[in-house]
């Protein structure tokens, strides 16, 4: 049994997904990790809702799903919120945010994936005056909440993301259901966006794609950006791989103001329609790569339910590659959840998030709003 107090220093907390991250992350996969894959889903019918999976440690990268939404707001080498809602103009504000947007896409390595959160699980980081909270707020579907607010520069985001992935005998397609709000509050800009596609290919050649289409709107100034991720389709070519094509226009008019060119894991240029100028927009080896660790700062403040804690013991035994304790941990977790959920039900209780109210919307998707204000400063933070 571990007590309060104890949870801090138990956490297992592991490097953020980077650039870096496809070749760092081979030293815990297990070996042959094609064929398990392809082993894993024999069984499986093509068209199948994976959400309910049981996947082996092997196949896991030693964190939770929720930490890797979180790195994607706290873990980046600039500080693009802030230069959100530092620019002077809507346009170029609503540029920045296009960026930022982009940079919340990770690469992923090929056969292994984070764990699937258990219900009420959280995870809280600070990255200096900005204070990240998530939780998982449904597990079946599974659904996680995020917030993220700083003080200093008027910021608020609000995610509510659901994946549905699929298995489709060639490859499996992640759609990430659900919804990104951008609040720049001294600005009264509001900002809304999705996500693109997670596509995992077993054939010709295995791959990780971010695909498909991405909408990025600003009602206050009548903005909008039209961006689609692309990636090989067969042959390898790289002038399509982690690709991205869009365009930044007005709403009202459709008329195209930028058109956007580039790669998510180099960079990302505008070209200004007026004038014929090209700019860098983004750089994904100044956003992406060397990033830093979170790491636990007060030990009595981490909560039970911390993503970190949960895993930990799963994390740690998969770090040192013994897959027997690996399972055994991963198995406790499981057991663990449906014996709780076995005895809600059988006292009639439903769950409640603790940090979020969750609605279904008349679109068949999730809306998560907080119920604080402001999310508080986190026991663990990243520089």
């Amino acid at each position: 049994m571990v007590t309060k107090g104890d949870w801090g220093t138990k956490a297992v907390i592991t490097a953020p997904l980077s650039l870096e991250s496809e070749e760092s992350d081979s030293k815990y996969r297990a070996p042959n990790i094609i064929q398990r894959v392809l082993s894993l889903v024999t069984n499986v019918r093509p068209g199948s809702d994976l959400t309910r999976l049981q996947l082996p440690p092997q196949f896991n990268i030693p964190k939770s799903q929720l930490q890797c939404y979180g790195e994607s707001v706290y873990c980046v080498g600039s500080d693009m919120l802030s230069k959100c809602a530092g620019e002077e103009t809507s346009l170029s504000r609503f540029i920045s945010v296009v960026a930022w947007s982009i940079s919340t896409v990770r690469p992923l390595p090929f056969g292994v994936a984070p764990y699937n959160p258990i219900l009420g699980e959280t995870h809280h980081v600070s990255r200096g005056p900005l204070n990240v909270l998530l939780e998982q707020v449904s597990h079946h579907p599974p659904v996680t909440a995020l917030q993220a607010t700083d003080e200093k520069d008027k910021i608020e985001l609000i995610c509510c993301q659901s994946p549905v992935p699929r298995f489709y005998g060639t490859h499996i397609e992640t759609e990430v259901a659900g919804k990104r709000q951008l609040k720049l509050l001294d600005k009264n800009e509001t900002y809304t966006m999705n996500s693109p596609k997670l596509v995992i290919r077993f054939l010709p050649v295995p791959r990780v794609d971010w695909l498909g289409n991405v909408n990025v709107r600003c009602p206050e100034s009548g903005l909008e950006a039209e961006l689609t991720y692309r990636g090989n389709s067969f042959l390898p070519r790289p002038s399509v791989h982690r690709s991205i094509k869009g365009k930044i226009f007005m709403s009202s008019t459709s008329q195209t103001i930028y058109e956007i060119d580039g790669h998510w894991d180099r960079t990302v240029t505008a070209k200004d329609i007026a004038t014929g100028k090209t700019t860098i927009v983004y750089n994904a080896k100044e956003a992406l790569s060397g990033l830093k660790t979170p790491y636990v700062k007060d030990p009595e403040a981490v909560l039970e339910s911390e993503s970190s804690v949960v895993w930990a013991e799963v994390s740690r035994s998969i770090l040192q590659k013994s897959w027997d304790k690996a399972r055994e941990a991963k198995t406790w977790i499981e057991e663990w959840q449906r014996e709780i959920g076995r005895e809600r039900k059988s006292k009639g209780v439903e769950f409640a998030p603790k940090y979020f109210t969750l609605s279904q919307t008349k679109e068949n998707g999730w809306d998560c709003l907080p119920i604080n204000k402001l999310v508080p400063k986190a026991p663990i933070l990243v520089d």
